[in-house]
């Protein structure tokens, strides 16, 4: 019974609904399909701003949407995570005045998106084949297929990115891919053990996952960190309590490329990150206008 709450917790799809749309934020978008390298129909936005630089947002895992985060019908997450709403319309307003296109997109059983092959979230593993698939429907789109792209990939949106990377050698091939922001990579492991759960409640929910065909135990996406091909800038709130510093350390020192890493300090909750990255868009576009080998989507 705890194995299968557990399991549930961290697996379950359902709790991610598309809380709001652009248009509350004063922002032109489209509504969007595009399929995932498997062929899952994914559902998103466009929110328009200009046609030679967009920015492909991956959201986080489980709890989350292309809009971000509502605290509604989340349980004992609603505020371990974050103590109100998360709303990722906030960057993408900011990033559209600034210039930019963005494409936000759910990732395969999240949100308005399609069931996987697995009805289950697996932290990247699977949902590597979206990321594919927004990169490919962006690089093929009649009004974009001449933009340069950055990835402002959000927890499971960078493991699924660094995946992508790592298992999917056709990735390589889409050089109008310029950058990657990584904001708070985490692997499960790290995550279970700092949630403070006792090592036979860890295992019995590892065992469920395992019955449901995802396997979520061990390096996870950190072997494929040297697979990123781009520029890569990494961002953690050092004082998050849900992840483990040494295992971002690892992720960031193990890029081969170009990289830049950006040491937050905020609140002790693992939400902090997400709502800060909304809500500072000096900091950021400084970073986008000024590191142009980071982000030379200009």
């Amino acid at each position: 019974m705890f194995g299968k709450a557990i399991s549930n917790l961290m697996i379950k799809p359902g709790k991610a609904p598309v809380f709001e749309t652009p248009d509350k934020f004063g922002l032109e978008y489209e509504d969007v399909t595009f399929e995932a390298k498997d062929g899952v129909t994914l559902s998103g936005w466009i929110v328009k701003g200009s046609t030679d630089k967009v920015i492909i947002q991956s959201h986080f895992g489980v709890q989350c949407s292309r809009c971000g985060f509502t605290q509604e019908g989340k349980g004992m997450m609603k505020n371990s995570l974050w103590t109100s709403d998360i709303h990722f319309l906030n960057q993408a307003k900011y990033l559209v005045e600034a210039g930019y296109s963005v494409l936000m997109y759910d990732l395969r059983n999240h949100g308005d998106s399609g069931q996987g092959a697995s009805k289950w979230i697996t932290w990247g593993q699977d949902e590597r084949k979206d990321v594919w698939g927004a990169v490919n429907y962006i690089s093929n789109h009649p009004t974009y297929s001449n933009a340069s792209i950055g990835l402002l990939s959000i927890c499971m949106g960078a493991a699924s990115t660094t995946f992508a990377y790592g298992m999917e050698n056709d990735m390589k091939e889409f050089s109008n891919v310029k950058s990657m922001i990584a904001v708070q990579p985490l692997t499960y492991d790290y995550f279970v053990k700092a949630m403070g759960l006792p090592g036979f409640l860890i295992n019995s929910g590892n065992k469920v996952n395992e019955q449901r065909g995802v396997e979520l135990t061990g390096d996870s996406f950190l072997p494929y960190a040297k697979n990123l091909t781009m520029p890569v800038m990494v961002i953690q709130n050092q004082n998050d309590p849900m992840t483990n510093m040494d295992m971002v350390k690892q992720y960031y020192n193990d890029i081969q490329t170009e990289k830049e890493m950006l040491w937050l300090d905020l609140e002790k909750k693992r939400g902090a990150a997400y709502d800060w990255l909304g809500k500072n868009p000096e900091k950021i576009l400084i970073l986008l206008f000024l590191n142009q080998n980071i982000l030379d989507v200009l």
